[in-house]
């Protein structure tokens, strides 16, 4: 009998074991005389079997088809070539022949098909190289109080010991969403590393060419010199020669989603609190090569003493409407502000205003809708002390829908304008704005005045009024007005009462 080596091993592993001949023999399927020949050396490796047990489906087209097909379109997959087959001879390949040809093309391939590219594994140094990359959490939604947040997320890694940093970018991929997210990694980290390597980011390449020592952007340029790194990037189209980034952007993402699995909600109150949740994720990854990223932290130079600017600055003019127009977007500001010119500091996610030195306001930044070029972002706080003075001015007002502050608010303005005439409407609206001022959760205020709106019969003005704590200027007199008659004008006429 002659036996394969497989079932050899296989029975001297159960002998090893501690198993009798006969029971590992039965053990691999094998006689026990088959056992003893095994154990004496005596037994014989059965021949590779070089014959076909069945007609070749292929037969009558891989020699006069098939390989010219092959050999003059190298990259075709053997689906399209069952596919062509079966449009070329309906009924004779079935589905059942697909096995035989992708093993056959394989092996065509690896006998004769063209070379493919290789990758060549570099060695990393430590200290040597940090590279950063721009990544979207796919198939994930968040949300922060029930809205959409589009966002993407800034990835800087270490290359010899893997350490990471996230940043949230609520932006695309600009300057200032490099420079803050470089900024901190550096910060956290405490050191520098002597490259920095991204791929073809317009925010810091002007992607001339490769070899022009002008393609980097002049104020990308600035930011590697404070710091002492070399800029690189990897060349376009290829992005596994930035792998030791982009490998890792999957690792992190699904330790993001998993932890907002644990978490049961992909909604969050703020921005802040969300960025929080993935530095927290991201920490956690860290600690896994905690050792190697001590011993790189030698290898790194010293942070400089201040930090580079990673913002944009511009000079804008309060307009007698107290708003600022940045970016095409309009803002709005405190109205002492109005007529001042202001120095303004645009991030990635906020801007800041200042008058000389002096930080006099901030706010979170605002883009456009897609499809859109501008947008609003007005506080209702900037405008009340004027609106209040005027309340009639409201309605009919260019910025109106975006005094309002959210979608509650607009609705409320919809049932006031369908119970009420618009000078009153503007006026309860002007007043429950100016309470609301005075208020932390502004969505009390909303509700109540919508539930006083909703009450059955006519709406009780007295009471909304009192309610927002509006005072009568010219409050209406008590007592009956007593109408007099008409005869007692024509005597005051006829005795020269009149002149």
């Amino acid at each position: 009998m002659t036996l394969n080596i497989r079932q050899v091993s296989f029975y001297m592993a159960q002998r090893k074991k501690g198993l009798s001949q006969d029971a590992a023999s039965t053990t691999a399927g094998i006689s026990v005389r088959s056992g003893r020949r095994i154990e004496k050396g005596q037994w014989q490796q059965s021949s590779e079997r070089h014959w076909r047990t069945r007609q070749d489906p292929l037969e009558l087209v891989w020699e006069n088809e098939i390989l010219p097909l092959l050999a003059s379109r190298p990259r075709l997959s053997p689906t399209t070539v069952l596919e062509y087959l079966q449009d070329k001879y309906p009924g004779q390949y079935p589905d059942t022949v697909r096995r035989t040809l992708q093993r056959r093309i394989r092996t065509w391939k690896a006998c004769h098909g063209e070379e493919l590219e290789i990758m060549f594994r570099q060695e990393h140094k430590p200290g040597l190289r940090a590279l950063s990359d721009f990544t979207q959490l796919k198939n994930t939604v968040i949300t922060l109080n029930g809205r959409p947040l589009e966002h993407k997320l800034f990835h800087f890694r270490l290359e010899w010991s893997r350490r990471s940093w996230v940043r949230v970018v609520t932006g695309g991929e600009s300057f200032t969403a490099l420079a803050e997210g470089l900024q901190e990694a550096l910060g956290q980290l405490g050191g520098v590393p002597q490259e920095h390597r991204t791929d073809s980011l317009a925010a810091a390449w002007k992607n001339l060419s490769e070899d022009d020592h002008r393609d980097q952007t002049e104020r990308y340029a600035q930011l590697c010199e404070h710091y002492g790194m070399t800029p690189s990037r990897n060349n376009p189209g290829r992005g596994h020669e930035n792998g030791s980034v982009e490998s890792a952007h999957g690792h992190l993402k699904q330790r993001i989603r998993q932890a907002l699995l644990l978490r049961g909600s992909n909604d969050f109150q703020s921005l802040e609190e969300y960025r929080r949740f993935v530095t927290q994720q991201v920490l956690r990854h860290n600690q896994r090569n905690q050792d190697l990223v001590q011993q790189e932290l030698a290898f790194l130079t010293p942070l400089p003493r201040n930090r580079c600017a990673d913002y944009e600055e511009f000079s804008v003019r309060v307009s007698s409407s107290s708003t600022i127009n940045v970016k095409f977007v309009v803002y709005s500001v405190p109205s002492r502000l109005i007529g001042l010119m202001l120095k303004v500091r645009l991030w990635d996610d906020r801007l800041s205003c200042y008058v000389g030195s002096d930080e006099v306001m901030s706010s979170h930044r605002v883009r456009a809708a897609k499809g859109k070029r501008r947008a609003r972002c007005i506080n209702f706080r900037h405008v009340i002390g004027s609106l209040v003075k005027k309340p009639g001015a409201f309605y009919h007002a260019a910025l109106r829908n975006d005094i309002l502050p959210n979608d509650e608010w607009r609705q409320l303005w919809q049932r006031m304008c369908s119970r009420l005439t618009p000078p009153l409407a503007s006026r309860l609206m002007v007043n429950a704005l100016k309470l609301a001022t005075e208020q932390e959760d502004i969505s009390l205020i909303a509700k109540r005045v919508s539930e006083l709106l909703l009450e059955p019969g006519e709406p009780d003005l007295q009471k909304l009024l009192k309610w927002l704590g509006v005072k009568e200027k010219h409050p209406l007199p008590d007592g009956k007005v007593v109408q007099h008659s008409l005869q007692s004008y024509d005597l005051l006429l006829q005795s020269g009462g009149l002149q």
